[in-house]
């Protein structure tokens, strides 16, 4: 019996796809054993953490290729690239946070002056996105 795992039985031990593997080996995450004449790839079981690694990473907002460097930094012991990756991934996310609260709160107004609109013509939140109205206010 040869050992490791087919592509089948390492998405099923991620839970993930196999087309996500494959994605994953298009883009240098994942690598892709080789194929014995005649055999299946098989891949080890550092496969399945390096794709528990994946996804975990995904959860708290890096990037794929942010990942793939996290991926190759994992074995190293600089911390101060490890950190320096994760404190801009970080700043990022403060920065799109505060444009959707801006966003939340722009949307909030429109409805508010679309639940209070009796007039006839266009809806507020319309008149809004076509420059004819002041978005905040």
């Amino acid at each position: 019996m040869t050992p490791g795992m087919t592509i089948g039985g390492l998405a099923k031990a991620a839970g993930v796809n196999v087309e996500t593997i494959r994605y994953y080996h298009r883009r240098g995450l994942i690598l892709e054993p080789r194929k014995p004449p005649g055999g299946q790839r098989r891949y080890p079981e550092s496969a399945v953490r390096d794709l528990e690694f994946i996804r975990r990473a995904q959860k708290v907002g890096f990037t794929l290729e942010e990942i793939k460097e996290l991926l190759r930094l994992a074995d190293e012991t600089d911390r101060g690239r490890v950190r320096t990756i994760a404190e801009q991934r970080h700043s990022r996310l403060v920065l799109h946070a505060t444009q959707l609260a801006t966003m939340i709160s722009e949307l909030k107004i429109l409805l508010e002056r679309s639940r209070r609109h009796r007039g006839k013509g266009p809806d507020p939140i319309i008149l809004a996105l076509q420059g004819k109205a002041a978005l905040m206010g």
